[in-house]
């Protein structure tokens, strides 16, 4: 009952508040407790399920920030198996908020790719909040290319607000490095699945967005940038944040509308992080589905759906 309550999730944990006083009641007993408890458990499911039925874009992107939301990290052990990590760009470091290596998933062998936002201070320092450097992109473009030289099925997981956009970043080539990861995968003779599980971030998630299956999480977002950067460059006021949003339509369900995405992989209800297994159960099943699917398809032929798909991009 320790969870972490957004704004909107208040209904919720007023009645949670409550079987918490009747957990510590001694004037009732064990039987009335249990029966009471079970109401209000009832309860919870249906104020979450009315709640969550109809959330807006704004309130899609604090589900997708929620500080107890699984990370890259968290699926990866849930997800895969054998993974070896692989460093550095081969140029200038190694990139923490980008992390990637070999790993299997069923019979498959991966190359996997992803965000990670770290969770403890220690870590999201380590990671960079997520924000990846040019030699962030750079390594994962390196290890694309040896994905692509072994035949092996590449697999990225996108989880970002965005590049970092600090000064030594831009020094090193930040625009570069995503330009030129784009232009990889566009061209890249493998099979490339996209997972999108938390924030889709301007170039920082498209860097390592271009696929033949894109799939996001319900609760994730994917956009051209940040609502507050939105609200800032439109408005000038980053406070508009919640009308940008929906102005962007940057939920699961708007973009799967618009054709920009392929699937929308089910959450627990509540959110990923209200049961964490299940959420990578269904991530699990959905990659399986899909690299199954795309080995269907001769090289030319995926290419050729990469392309067409790239071009009806805005139609």
């Amino acid at each position: 009952m320790t969870r972490e309550y957004l704004e909107f999730e208040e209904p919720i944990a007023q009645i949670e508040r409550q079987i918490l006083e009747l957990e510590s009641a001694g004037d009732l007993s064990a039987d009335d407790i249990s029966s009471e408890i079970e109401v209000l458990n009832k309860s919870i499911i249906e104020t979450t399920q009315k709640i969550y039925k109809k959330l807006t874009p704004w309130q899609c992107v604090q589900v997708a920030r929620h500080p107890s939301r699984p990370h890259f990290f968290n699926y990866l052990e849930k997800v895969f198996e054998d993974f070896d990590e692989l460093h550095g760009d081969r140029s200038f470091g190694d990139d923490r908020a980008l992390v990637g290596g070999l790993a299997k998933i069923g019979n498959y062998s991966v190359v996997v790719i992803g965000h990670e936002k770290g969770r403890t201070t220690e870590e999201k320092l380590e990671h960079n909040f997520g924000m990846p450097q040019p030699e962030g992109y750079r390594k994962a473009g390196r290890l694309m290319k040896l994905a692509e030289r072994f035949e092996i099925p590449i697999v990225t997981f996108i989880d970002t607000p965005g590049a970092y956009p600090g000064i030594d970043s831009e020094e090193r080539g930040q625009s570069e490095a995503i330009a030129s990861n784009l232009e990889i995968m566009s061209n890249l003779r493998t099979p490339i699945l996209v997972n999108v599980i938390g924030e889709g971030g301007s170039g920082g998630a498209l860097a390592i967005g271009v696929g033949d299956a894109i799939s996001m999480m319900e609760y994730s977002t994917y956009s051209v940038a940040s609502p507050e950067a939105c609200a800032s460059i439109v408005w000038r006021d980053p406070s508009m944040a919640p009308q940008a949003a929906e102005a962007m339509k940057l939920n699961s369900e708007n973009l799967l509308n618009l054709g920009l995405i392929d699937e929308i992989i089910e959450e627990p209800l509540g959110g990923a992080h209200r049961d964490p297994d299940q959420a990578a159960t269904s991530i699990k099943k959905s990659i399986i589905n899909n690299l199954t699917e795309l080995s269907k398809y001769s090289m030319e032929d995926l290419l050729d759906r990469r392309y067409q798909r790239l071009m009806s991009y805005g139609k």
